[in-house]
């Protein structure tokens, strides 16, 4: 298992590196042709459609569950690699590059959920410690952008031909990774499937949960940068952007190295517990960012670096739990689902949110942030209830008491998802 999960984690890492490549590198494209707020934000936002739209097709067609997941992760990868290096070849602003991103977005729908498929497939009582090295390694590739630019400089070609060249390495890596015992295939299409979302409790508030974290993650990580240049720009002048790429590089990174802990920990105290913590801990980050915006530098690195930190360790536990809820050769199309419905929110949240900050300033837009994790907060407290639920006394049968037939209830044993204890 180590080893599988080794190279999937690099893989992971290796191709998602591709999701953040405009917001990376948007002033130095600025700088060499001007793009209008709505293309701007169309290039970063592109990505979020695209992914929706992949993850809903992969999920109603059941693509993760009936196939092997690393064929189709490898295809993608590839296939997202081919479009981000078409950047270079288009002209810059053209719509065309919008499309690109678009695509680019739908290829990585084969990528994120597949990895999170395979790593559930090992183990039932370590699951939220492995899919928190996923959400980990999705981390570190969102954030490798940033540190590519940093080392690029103004030549945001460079940016994109590495990170080109990841994906490609990415679709490699894949190769050496084996499936776990729990590995499950559908024998067949079935849609109806996804029917669970409403009908389990479980399955859906750990949906909403999700959609509360997604409420702030995306448009966190994509325009963190442009915020904090901003906030550092009266005090360190043209140094503010650069100040900026490393503070957000350092913030994203730092909630890749949470995910690992908070996993572990999630799997003896319960997902939904730590899942909540979590949401609570980035809400006030989010709100203490907005109110130390535009304030001494380092208080406003030490707030975003604590919000990038908490942003992203409960986004495993929302897939964990759905794979616990889920029938297990279902699990790979419910968790695409639920990603499809958590970016198709960020495609609204990374859209608004420089519009917003046109009319609001970047403080207050980071402030609204903050409530999506506030409600969140209440739908894990939910689940936690429901999940720690004790169960019903046991009827005891007198011994001298005869034996009924086969009519007669028995008492069934509580499933992994039901009882935390066991997971």
């Amino acid at each position: 298992m180590k080893r599988s999960m080794a190279f999937l984690v690099l893989a992971e890492m290796a191709a998602m590196s591709l999701w953040f490549v405009s917001a990376a590198v948007v002033p130095e494209i600025q700088a060499e042709a001007e793009l209008s707020p709505v293309m701007t934000a169309s290039l970063s936002s592109a990505v979020q459609v695209g992914f929706v739209i992949g993850a809903l097709l992969f999920a109603v067609h059941g693509t993760p569950d009936r196939y092997d997941p690393r064929v189709v992760f490898a295809v993608s990868a590839l296939g997202a690699a081919l479009c981000n290096a078409a950047l270079l070849a288009t002209p810059l602003g053209d719509p065309i590059q919008v499309v690109l991103r678009g695509l680019t977005g739908a290829l990585l729908a084969g990528v994120y959920p597949v990895g999170m498929k395979i790593a559930v497939g090992w183990s039932v009582r370590r699951r939220g410690l492995l899919v928190g090295l996923i959400v980990g390694a999705l981390t570190l590739g969102s954030a490798a952008p940033h540190l590519i630019a940093f080392a690029g400089g103004a030549d945001w070609r460079f940016t994109v031909s590495v990170a080109s060249l990841l994906a490609v390495a990415a679709a490699g890596l894949i190769a050496f990774t084996r499936l776990g015992p729990l590995h499950a295939t559908a024998p067949a299409l079935d849609p109806a499937a996804l029917k669970l979302v409403w009908t389990q409790p479980a399955i859906r508030l750990a949906y909403l949960g999700y959609l509360c974290h997604m409420w702030e993650l995306y448009a966190f990580w994509a325009w963190i940068a442009v915020a904090a240049a901003i906030s550092f720009g009266p005090y360190w002048g043209d140094a503010a952007g650069d100040a900026a790429r490393l503070t957000a590089f350092a913030a994203i990174a730092l909630g890749a190295l949470v995910c690992v802990p908070v996993g572990a920990f999630a799997d003896r105290l319960g997902k939904a517990r730590l899942a909540g913590w979590c949401l609570a801990g980035s809400a006030a980050a989010a709100f203490a960012t907005a109110l130390s915006f535009a304030g001494p530098p380092w208080l406003t690195i030490l707030c975003i670096l604590l919000w990038g930190a908490l942003v992203i360790p409960d986004s495993a536990q929302f897939s964990a739990l759905v794979a616990d809820a889920a029938p297990r050769d279902r699990a790979g199309s419910l968790m695409t689902f639920q990603t499809a419905l958590g970016f198709l929110l960020t495609a609204f949240t990374v859209q608004a949110a420089p519009m917003l900050a046109d009319r609001l300033g970047w403080a207050g837009t980071l402030a609204i942030l903050g409530i999506g994790p506030v409600i969140g907060v209440e739908m894990m407290r939910r689940l936690h209830a429901l999940r720690w639920r004790p169960a019903r006394p046991m009827q005891i049968r007198p011994a001298h008491a005869p034996r009924q037939g086969s009519g007669v209830r028995r008492r069934q044993r509580t499933s992994s998802t039901e009882n935390p204890r066991k997971e």
